[in-house]
């Protein structure tokens, strides 16, 4: 049982550092954000089914359709986020994009008692208007690399993630690898129908777009995501929260590294306030007499 938490901590570490890559590899990538998407949900969404018939799991629609249903909702969802985001990507950078991208679980904490009858205590309060302060100094920041439109994707990425996040909790028997295998196949049929309205099915992929292309949706997509549930089930629910945030803080460090994105003062302060405020609602324990 030990053996198998600290190899869960090994894996889902792993999986957080690599979709904080995301934006990274996607800069590679000579495509519009919505073909991004596109090809990366295809690859990714192969690679998943690949393992599940590897490991003989199997997608349990037939089992638990109504609930099938909600993860069908997540993966739209997805796939709507993942857009925002690359398109917040191209507008702000990669740095910027994720922080604001990664906004969903405080979204999730705020309608928790509306969907979940939780109630809000004032540790989850009070790390939300820090995080909102962090956005607040983020777009404030503007200095080429930041604007209002990129802004506004990046928050719409939180948005999608939030819902996401909802429908996701409304699937409690559909978990691990057929959970996330359904819910990139569903991201794809969302965003390939978009792309088809927008401009059709037909874009070209160059031959140096081929490899980034393929890391995006073998290595970022179905292995990480492989890394990240086949690991929740040993770790404790609050573990799992915080270790989330790795992939915004390896994103600031990696588009500021390889990219040359520059972070200025404002920048970062706000990024230490958006991680900060929402590991700080996820992690602090209400006091006695409140309950969570």
């Amino acid at each position: 049982m030990e053996s198998n938490a600290k190899k869960a901590y090994i894996k889902i570490i792993l999986s957080g550092l690599i979709f904080g890559s995301n934006g990274i590899v996607a800069s590679y990538i000579d495509l519009s954000s919505y073909e991004i998407v596109l090809t990366r949900t295809v690859v990714g969404g192969l690679s998943l089914l690949a393992i599940c018939l590897i490991t003989g799991k199997r997608l349990p629609v037939r089992e638990h359709p109504g609930q099938a249903l909600y993860v069908v909702l997540s993966g739209f969802a997805m796939g709507a986020g993942w857009m925002c985001l690359y398109e917040a990507f191209d507008e702000i950078g990669v740095g910027v994009g994720a922080l604001l991208g990664n906004c969903g679980p405080v979204i999730v904490m705020m309608l928790s008692p509306l969907f979940f009858g939780e109630k809000l205590t004032a540790p989850k309060l009070t790390g939300f208007f820090t995080v909102l302060a962090g956005v607040f100094l983020l777009n404030g920041a503007l200095d080429g690399t930041l604007n209002p439109r990129g802004v506004f994707f990046g928050i719409m990425s939180s948005v999608f993630y939030a819902v996401m996040l909802i429908s996701n909790k409304k699937a409690t028997e559909i978990r691990g690898l057929e959970n996330t295998t359904l819910q990139i196949i569903s991201a794809f049929v969302a965003v390939a129908a978009f792309v088809v309205y927008r401009q059709g099915f037909s874009f070209s992929v160059q031959p140096s777009d081929v490899l980034p292309i393929l890391v995006l949706g073998i290595v970022n997509t179905g292995f990480a995501c492989y890394c990240y549930f086949s690991s929740v089930a040993w770790l404790p629910v609050q573990t799992v929260a915080v270790v989330g945030y790795l992939e915004p803080l390896s994103a600031v460090i990696l588009g500021a590294v390889i990219l040359r994105e520059p972070m200025g003062v404002l920048k970062i302060i706000g990024a230490v306030l958006v991680l900060g405020g929402a590991f700080f609602a996820e992690t602090c324990k209400p006091k006695k007499h409140e309950k969570a």
